[in-house]
């Protein structure tokens, strides 16, 4: 069972608690303040390969990598190291690097190595916060590969050749209560196994299990791919294929309801390429209520026509479904800009940020047209008005479009790269030129016109009174209205690629009350979470919210 936690803000730490330290916010390009559209930051022109996955560590660091058989990349690996794969498709022998570890408090990057290639993979960080990644195209479609983070600079990846009964390119995967990670689907694989491997009475040795679902939501363009998956409060996954979705108990392989189909009958999922976040869980409510938000995409036969060189207008709706309510239906939402290829995560206070992209076409070698370079925010509190919902932020001068993705980092900043359309790392000649810089975005909460009511994290301390943890957040604030415009939260770092964010979570932690231990300090007593099914065990940023704005965050580890 889940511990469940009382943070005092100041902070006290204890062992479920690693130490907070400040991170500047470290730019090769310093530039004004943020304005209350945000602001762009180029933190690296080239870190020598496309992000097209990334990773946030709780060492504060990121692992990014894309795949081994574009050819050689912009960066040797390190002591003049090879990779000798005699199965890849470009370079039997490779000396560059397809992955690197960014470190954001030093704005340096290092090489990495990857065996095999990780192409459309997938990805869940275990609770010991050792990154699980699995599958890939090729060699790589059925490895295992590990990456535990450290704090020396000699770890690196470890691979585990056959691991994975299924090849799993383009999967999703989900981390459970119980500690497991389960990896659903993948191209023509109507199915889901688990890691570790779970071996039944009747079997002498484990096996996939069979999804009809994933089949039934298969067409000729296979928009059912990288599916999305939410694990909901009841233990239950939710999980959106093509326009369909259902509730599963993968414990027993039952489908336990099916929802309506989102509005508009377009697919959402991959190459369709729209994105889908689980919103905040808020464990002050009497009955925790979970809704799924999906936004974007490309309409139906968008990929076949890209490929004739007709770009389709993308969506611009967003599709809200309350899955705790008794009968859900989805509820439609105008986003400001139409976009396929966004990248959609849940910042510090509970807003969602809709960032890359295109207006035409749809995911795909050559097939994004008009970059969308301003992200929109989307703001999920239930007191702002409807047409207060959206807004656009600051304009970015790069596109990111095929094979980019964000991340968000613990002092509340935006990270995005890559944007890849073409093989072989081609950067002349072309509409979108491959790009292998790292941004960061600012949020307007991080304008210093909010200062005054920004808090600071000075203390976490948890006590544990049998599987109960309180947590006590020490604070500071400039400009302190009351305990009501006070909040506390946990957020599970995403694994993104292609336009999704695996095992992205926000819980509302139940808030017990704050108290003033001298002027300008402040403790906020909240309770953890109460279940392992509302926020699996393994490490979250905890941040305390002001009237809106967010503190940057520190370290939590829920065992």
């Amino acid at each position: 069972m889940t511990s469940i936690t009382l943070f005092l803000i100041l902070i006290t730490l204890s062992s479920l608690i690693i130490p907070y330290f400040h991170l500047p916010l470290a730019s090769s390009s310093l530039i004004s303040p943020p304005s209350n559209q945000g602001q762009w930051n180029l933190l690296q022109p080239t870190i020598g390969i496309s992000a097209m996955h990334m990773q946030l560590t709780h060492n504060d660091k990121i692992i990014i990598f894309d795949r081994t058989d574009f050819g050689p990349s912009n960066l040797p690996l390190s002591n003049g190291e090879c990779r000798m794969d005699p199965y890849d498709t470009a370079l039997k022998t490779d000396c560059t690097a397809h992955s690197v570890l960014y470190d954001i408090y030093t704005n340096t990057f290092r090489s990495l190595t990857i065996q095999t290639d990780t192409w459309c993979s997938s990805g869940s960080v275990l609770p010991n916060g050792t990154l699980i990644q699995t599958g890939g195209f090729n060699d790589g479609e059925r490895r295992i590969r590990m990456f535990t983070p450290c704090f020396h600079e000699n770890c690196d990846w470890i691979e585990f050749p056959s691991y994975l009964i299924e090849r799993r390119w383009y999967a999703t995967n989900q981390i459970l209560p119980d500690n497991r990670v389960i990896i659903i689907g993948g191209r023509k694989q109507f199915n889901y196994e688990f890691f570790p491997k779970t071996i039944t009475s009747s079997e002498s040795s484990p096996s996939s299990i069979h999804l009809p679902f994933l089949q039934e939501t298969n067409d000729p363009n296979e928009n059912n791919l990288y599916p999305f998956v939410h694990l909901l409060p009841n233990g239950n996954l939710f999980i959106f294929a093509n326009k369909r979705s259902i509730l599963l108990d993968y414990k027993q392989n039952r489908v336990v309801k099916e929802f309506p189909e989102i509005s508009g009958g377009d697919p959402r999922n991959y190459p369709s390429s729209g994105s889908s976040v689980l919103l905040p869980l808020d464990e002050n409510l009497n009955s925790i209520e979970a809704e799924i938000m999906v936004c974007g995409g490309a309409p139906r036969g968008a990929f076949e026509e890209a490929s004739k060189g007709n770009f389709i207008q993308a969506l611009n709706t967003c599709g809200f479904l309350k899955v705790t309510d008794s009968n859900p239906n989805w509820i439609m939402k105008n986003m400001p800009i139409a976009r396929v290829m966004g990248d959609m995560l849940i910042l510090p206070n509970g807003d969602i940020i809709i960032i890359n992209g295109v207006e035409l076409g749809t995911a795909g070698w050559e097939n994004g047209r008009r970059p969308v370079l301003t992200p929109v925010i989307y703001r999920s509190s239930v007191t702002v008005t409807e047409s207060q919902r959206f807004s656009i932020m600051q304009r970015a001068s790069r596109p990111r479009l095929y094979h980019s993705s964000a991340v968000v980092l613990r002092d509340g900043r935006v990270l995005v790269g890559g944007s890849n359309p073409h093989v072989n790392y081609n950067f002349s000649g072309v509409e979108f030129p491959t790009d292998l810089s790292l941004e960061a975005f600012s949020p307007p909460y991080l304008s210093p016109e909010f200062d005054p009511v920004r808090p600071i994290i000075r203390h976490v301390t948890s006590y544990i009174l049998g599987y109960r943890v309180f947590y006590y957040v020490t604070f500071t604030v400039g400009k302190f209205g009351s305990a009501s415009d006070v909040s506390v939260r946990i957020l599970a770092p995403s694994f993104s690629t292609h336009s999704y964010g695996m095992n992205q979570r926000m819980v509302v932690l139940k808030l017990i009350g704050v108290t003033e231990v001298n002027f300008g300090t402040y403790y906020a007593t909240v309770v953890g979470p109460s279940t392992q099914e509302i926020a699996p065990p393994g490490y979250y940023i905890l941040f305390l919210v002001h009237e809106g704005v967010p503190s940057s965050g520190t370290w939590v580890q829920l065992m």
